[in-house]
């Protein structure tokens, strides 16, 4: 038997798979990747109100590795933000669920993202908006880890610590991929629980395929972190739980046809039931 939260994540890995096959393609792996921690979010960590999503005392998330989108919407969906079937209109014309996260589309959705670096810089400025308005909300941020190359990552760290940002959550999503190959072929990270610690960030490295674990994380680290921002490195790996897209080398964006969506589908419910 699966636990409530390894059955919430089964089923944004389903929705996920739904909105892909009604596409035909999208950004598969780095959305998969990021479901155990958004079961982890959205199964009983974040103060949210599906019924009133512009809620001002609402815990926020930027996704800032926005082509990840797919598994936010996924999430959202099943919390009962929009119904189900609008997952499949993923990317279509006339859709409210862009390729990338749109805050002034999609019901649920914080911050709009997808240009790199940027929604790092955006979740800081929220948390240090909350702590200045004297609000007890967090902000939690999911970055990628080809995404911490950019320059603007680090800037934020450095502010972040500064302004002793103890409302702020980031985790990396540390699968070791990004678009165009392996992460340490292409500019590599080393250690980066290290570099957000010589940053004075609290820092915890956990696997990121059990939104157990994360979940007993983030209450953690909340207890912990005190006054400093904190990151939670995720080791990932992309495609996560679906080993058919775990195979493949380049898995950043996929062709999705009916048939695998399909078979994916079914060996997702066949964990489900045991």
């Amino acid at each position: 038997m699966l636990t409530p939260l390894k059955e919430f994540a089964t089923d944004i890995r389903i929705q996920q798979m739904e909105e892909f096959k009604a596409r035909g393609f999208g950004h598969v792996g780095g959305s998969l990747s990021i479901t155990d921690c958004l079961a982890a979010l959205y199964g009983g960590i974040m103060r949210i109100d599906p019924k009133n999503p512009n809620w001002e005392d609402r815990d926020r998330l930027v996704v800032s590795k926005g082509h990840s989108g797919p598994a936010l919407y996924a999430a959202l969906a099943l919390k009962g933000y929009f119904p189900l079937e609008t997952l499949k209109t993923l990317n279509q014309n006339g859709t409210t669920l862009p390729s990338h996260c749109d805050r002034n589309l999609t019901p649920g959705v914080d911050m709009t993202t997808g240009s790199l670096g940027q929604g790092a810089s955006t979740a800081c400025g929220m948390a240090l908006g909350l702590k200045l308005s004297g609000k007890d909300s967090r902000v939690y941020l999911i970055l990628g880890d080809g995404e911490c190359q950019e320059g603007q990552v680090w800037e934020m760290a450095l502010f972040a610590a500064q302004h002793k940002l103890g409302n702020f959550i980031a985790f990396l999503d540390y699968n070791k991929r990004q678009l165009d190959g392996y992460v340490t072929d292409i500019c590599d990270l080393e250690d980066p629980a290290a570099k957000f610690e010589s940053f004075n960030w609290y820092v915890k490295r956990i696997k990121g395929d059990d939104p157990d674990k994360i979940y007993e994380t983030i209450l953690e680290t909340q207890k912990n972190q005190k006054d400093r921002p904190a990151m939670i490195v995720l080791d990932t790996v992309k495609g996560g739980g679906v080993k058919q897209i775990e195979d493949t080398t380049l898995n950043h964006h996929l062709n999705m046809t009916t048939e695998l969506a399909d078979e994916i589908i079914k060996q997702l419910i066949k964990q489900k039931e045991g």
